[in-house]
């Protein structure tokens, strides 16, 4: 008689840990219900995602007076750097959040701006003083030393700090833009381009020799180091207090507005913002890009943080505490994981880049699950329910109040142009786009 035995391994049907593999069918005629019920566990994910958003994670505090600006090593990260408005500088162990270093009288008056070199062994100052002044720095003990090893003398005074990305240059921003050299006392060039004073200049990751700088006269300019020359302006209806380039998208920067806005443009299409960000209710005070190129943070006057996607209207997320003062900067840590702000109550605040991160070393299954989860908030964003949940946010009511006034005054002035457009003869009242509206002229 032959008789047959089913066998079959273990192994294939278990990881080792005692759970089973589950196999699955992926015939959409076996599971009919499908969609529905991947839209409850979207829904619940997203609700999850609001349960759990604790963002906040600690304040450095130390300084005496308000934080006016903030540095990141660009090579190491774990050293952070933040100046006051009382010539203080300090240096930070990200690691442990501690500080390392404190340089009491750097400046007389105001810390403009901070800045690190490539290669995280130098850190470049301006203040009140009319002098930028370089600092040796030591990255792997936290430590800076007390007296500088560099000073430059200005004619005026330096709003901003930048270095190149490559060579032993800086660019300064007073009176005019002045790129200067390490082993000279006066600046190697200086452009000046009809605007009596220079608010922010930033060097192009990508391309070290072009700088982007914003102007009191409400321009947005670019310069080219190899020829010397400015190369096109832009002049908006309000003045920009802050410039980033994308790192990933080395053509687009994002300017921080007085209008309480910011406006990401194309450098080769400066007559039309690429895309406005409208959710502030004060002046923007600073702006930041991710390492990703997938989102930036925004600090305001109006003591928010608050992040964006790339290319979206509206912030992901507001951060603000109950003790918070305005916010004057904001930064990503470089692994863009958390986000960090300054400001006027003398606090350095970290933040999650993502709320509902969870903190701590994450397993396999953890890691799929919350991709998983990821996935599904991403499939059924559009659908109105889940878009009301992430849209909304607890603000101040402050903010509230503000946001609401704003809102019935931006849609009563769009009735009136409607109105106006009706009433008028066919071509004579054009439609202008948000996008193009805060422009006023370009120049080359």
């Amino acid at each position: 008689m032959k008789i047959k035995v089913l066998q079959r391994s273990e192994a294939d049907y278990s990881n080792g840990d005692g759970i089973l593999k589950e196999f699955r069918n992926p015939d959409p005629r076996l599971h009919p219900l499908e969609r529905s019920r991947e839209y409850q566990r979207a829904l619940v994910a997203t609700k999850m995602e609001k349960m759990f958003s604790k963002p906040f994670v600690k304040a450095l505090d130390g300084h005496t007076d308000s934080i006016k600006c903030l540095a990141v090593a660009r090579r190491g990260g774990a050293p952070l750097l933040s100046g006051a408005c009382d010539g203080e500088v300090r240096v930070w162990n990200l690691q442990q959040l501690t500080c390392g270093a404190v340089v009491p009288r750097a400046h007389e008056g105001f810390v403009r701006d901070i800045t690190v070199n490539p290669q995280d062994t130098h850190v470049f100052t301006c203040g009140d003083d009319k002098t930028v002044k370089g600092w040796r720095l030591d990255p792997e003990t936290w430590s800076m030393d007390q007296e500088a090893i560099f000073t430059y003398h200005t004619t005026s005074i330096s709003n901003s700090v930048d270095h190149h990305w490559k060579k032993e240059l800086f660019v300064t921003t007073g009176d005019t833009l002045d790129v200067w050299d390490y082993n000279r006392s006066a600046p190697l060039s200086s452009f000046e381009w009809g605007c009596d004073r220079v608010i922010c200049s930033r060097f192009n990751p990508a391309e070290p020799a072009l700088v982007a700088s914003t102007g009191i006269d409400r321009s947005i300019g670019l310069y080219d180091l190899r020829g010397n020359t400015p190369i096109r302006k832009v002049i908006l209806q309000n003045r920009s207090n802050a410039v980033a380039w994308n790192p990933m998208e080395p053509l687009c920067f994002t300017v921080a507005n007085e209008d309480a806005n910011l406006y990401t443009f194309d450098m080769r299409k400066l007559g039309v913002a690429k895309q406005k960000h409208w959710d502030h209710v004060m002046a923007v005070l600073d702006v930041c890009w991710s390492p990703t190129g997938q989102e930036f943070v925004s600090a305001s006057y109006d003591m928010t943080v608050r992040l964006w996607n790339a290319n979206d209207q509206r912030s992901k997320d507001v951060y603000h505490t109950k003790r918070m003062g305005r916010a004057f900067c904001c930064h990503f840590t470089p692994d863009s994981r958390y986000v960090l702000s300054g400001s006027e109550d003398t606090n350095i605040r970290v933040w999650k880049a993502k709320a509902d991160q969870k903190m701590g070393t994450l397993n396999e299954r953890e890691k799929k699950a919350e991709q998983y989860r990821e996935t599904l908030k991403k499939k059924f964003s559009r659908l109105p329910e889940i878009r009301r949940i992430r849209s909304h946010h607890h603000t101040p009511k402050m903010i509230k109040s503000m946001a609401h006034r704003r809102r019935i005054m931006r849609e009563a002035k769009q009735r009136k142009e409607e109105n106006v457009r009706k009433h008028s003869k066919a071509g004579s009242k054009p439609h202008v786009p948000h996008k193009k509206r805060a422009i006023v002229k370009e120049l080359e």
